[in-house]
């Protein structure tokens, strides 16, 4: 919880509930807090116990850990009964992605690019890529007829 409090931040703390509460009624306060936390952390665990008692046996291993998206996901991926690691292993998406930007930018790669199959001169100049660049359009006269009687 307070992992990331540094030594000079705990310092500053005690020295300011220091000044708040004062030296001789600081150990009551840190007792009265120090045992609300106590009765907290009771009131918790009695919930939790009554819950699994609801629940039944069938949910003896039931962790409420596991209702965090995140710890949920890392024990399912742990657990491997539908061979998600082989399929994560196979895929890399840096490589996937990676090709995909240079075939859409136009870049060679080799690993991207599959072997030219057609042998006229454009694919073959071209090395079997599709000219994905747009290119700028001819300026068109097709201007709308002018009707001096209409203005």
């Amino acid at each position: 919880m307070f992992n990331d409090i540094g030594p000079l931040e705990l310092v500053t703390l005690i020295v300011l509930a220091v000044l708040v509460f004062g030296p001789d009624k600081l150990p009551k306060f840190i007792q009265d807090v120090t045992r609300t936390l106590r009765k907290i952390r009771e009131f918790s665990d009695n919930a939790k116990n009554d819950i699994r008692s609801e629940l039944g046996p069938e949910f003896k291993d039931f962790e409420f850990e596991d209702l965090n998206p995140k710890a949920f996901l890392r024990k399912q991926l742990d657990n491997d009964e539908l061979g998600l690691k082989d399929i994560r292993s196979t895929f890399d998406l840096k490589r996937e992605m990676a090709e995909l930007t240079d075939s859409v930018n136009g870049h060679d790669t080799a690993s991207a690019l599959p072997a030219p199959t057609s042998s006229s001169p454009a694919s073959a100049a071209s090395g079997g890529r599709v000219d994905m660049t747009k290119k700028p359009e001819a300026p068109k006269d097709d201007r709308p007829p002018f009707d001096a009687d209409a203005t």
